[in-house]
């Protein structure tokens, strides 16, 4: 393995992409890299993150490194404490410690020829690299909802994003603002703290249930001793992920079998006729993002919880008022409105002839194969437009994306050239193909409405096809898509 120390790379973000991206580094023979962190700590965002019942909705098993099991998950599904422990764990694990710079947020990016990057310091500071790979997540920067009066409530609120640990909620009247992914999570977590909960759907989602098995000591001692029993098992969740594809393909009998799933889980929990009606999504599986509880049904159906089947519309100085026309008063309000997908604006990357990368993705969220995008040299994205897939574990698609992007480096050393950057006609022909395969899934599909649509016509959250055609496109990229200088 050639050794490339020499090469000057930095890594932008230490959560699971910042980590999978270090690692990868290491094992290509690039030690020459720091990782930028702005946090305390590594983890992103299971380190950022922390409201009541925080967990992923992925078997723990399955959300993990390749080759960096962890025999020691309590549950089958676990909560963000564990997740976080290992995230950090594995970074010492992978040798990361030398390379991390916490708290150090890089503020702006500047292309300077040749294939060289200006990086600034929040605070001060500039430091020069050959190339840099964005490894931020993308649940981030919190939506709160346009909402008139918004900052006139005399109570306490927050987003989900933010939980203000400081406030107690006993005995106090809540507000819920969303009924999604944190929501589910969140709702069944607070209901008993609180004297009355309040929880605001504006359109209902497909929950499926989650099933949580907690491990037994035998079976964590059998995957701590046995690795190769851990294996068989995650390589068992990756392909009844896979196999979940055709669960947003319209016209597919998973989809089908899958939506009959979610009403009967309405069915069996929720006896109220009027109640299971406003609970049942009227758009496909997958057009908004899947969700698993157990919890959230049963919660809804206290008495001392209330869902009103509206939008937040007013927010007043004592409550709110929801766009059918119900009013609330509440002691606080917690908005689960969820995150800027792929928000470019944290930091101002500047490319060839002064152009900003946060303005083109205002324009075009597009990147060539979700790692590359034209006019920006050396500079690639851990997970861009359309980089991430429902069918797989991020940590299998962030993997393969920065697998490409370490070998084009590779690549490009051997090649002896100062800057590569992916071909104008490339990027625009794999776009055309992303646009034309999006219509064939729920969530690309015009009469989908949810955060995977942007205000440009662009879908550029997920990947439109199944794994094995996303790891293709990125195992056959080669610099012959690029130009070289």
């Amino acid at each position: 393995m050639a050794n490339h120390s020499d090469v000057r790379i930095a890594v932008i973000g230490a959560g699971p992409v910042g980590i999978a991206t270090g690692r990868e580094l290491l094992r290509q023979g690039f030690d020459g890299f720091t990782i930028f962190e702005k946090e305390k700590a590594v983890g992103g965002t299971w380190h950022i993150h922390s409201y009541p019942g925080l967990c992923c909705d992925v078997k723990a098993h399955a959300y993990t490194f390749t080759g960096a099991g962890n025999p020691e998950w309590s549950a089958s599904f676990v909560e963000q404490p564990e997740i976080e422990a290992y995230l950090q764990r594995s970074a010492t694990e992978f040798g990361l410690d030398p390379h991390l710079r916490l708290e150090t947020r890089i503020t702006a990016a500047t292309y300077q020829a040749p294939g060289q990057w200006r990086l600034e310091i929040e605070g001060g500071g500039e430091e020069v690299f050959d190339f840099v790979i964005n490894a931020m997540g993308n649940q981030h920067t919190p939506i709160f909802p346009e909402i008139e009066g918004i900052d006139q409530f005399g109570g306490a609120s927050w987003h989900s994003t933010n939980w203000n640990h400081d406030v107690d909620l006993a005995g106090k009247r809540i507000a819920v603002v969303g009924s999604a992914a944190a929501a589910v999570q969140i709702v069944p977590e607070i209901a008993d703290a609180a004297a009355h909960l309040y929880v605001l759907q504006r359109s209902p989602n497909w929950i499926l249930p989650r099933g949580r098995k907690p491990f037994k000591k035998r079976t964590r001692a059998l995957f701590r001793q046995v690795p190769a029993t851990m294996r068989a098992y995650r390589k068992s969740l990756d392909l009844v992920m896979n196999l979940s594809h055709g669960a947003s393909l319209l016209g597919h009998k998973t989809m089908t079998t899958v939506e009959n799933m979610g009403r009967k889980h309405i069915a069996n929990i929720v006896s109220d006729e009027v109640l299971r009606e406003v609970l049942t999504p009227d758009q496909h599986f997958g057009c908004q993002r899947p969700l698993i509880s157990d919890g959230f049904y049963p919660t809804i159906q206290r008495e001392d919880v209330t869902l009103i089947p509206a939008a937040a519309q007013q927010v007043t100085a004592t409550g709110l008022v929801a766009a059918n026309g119900q009013s609330i008063d509440v002691d606080i309000i917690v908005y689960c409105t969820g995150y800027r997908v792929l928000d470019f604006e944290r930091i101002a990357v500047t490319g060839v002839d002064g152009e900003s990368l946060a303005e083109r993705m205002t324009r075009a969220p597009e990147a060539f194969k979700g790692i590359a995008v034209p006019g920006f040299p050396n500079y690639f994205l851990g997970v861009g437009p359309n980089g991430v897939l429902l069918s797989a574990s991020f940590f299998a698609a962030a993997e393969s994306n920065i697998a490409c992007i370490v070998k084009l480096l590779a690549e490009k050393e051997a090649a002896g050239a100062k800057a590569i950057v992916v071909k104008e006609a490339l990027h625009r022909a794999y776009n055309d193909w992303i646009a034309s395969e999006r219509e064939n899934y729920s969530w690309g599909a015009d009469d989908c409405i949810s955060y995977y649509h942007t205000e440009s016509g662009h879908t550029p959250f997920l990947f439109p096809g199944d794994f094995k055609t996303f790891r293709r496109h990125r195992e056959e990229t080669s610099l012959s898509e690029f130009d070289v200088s």
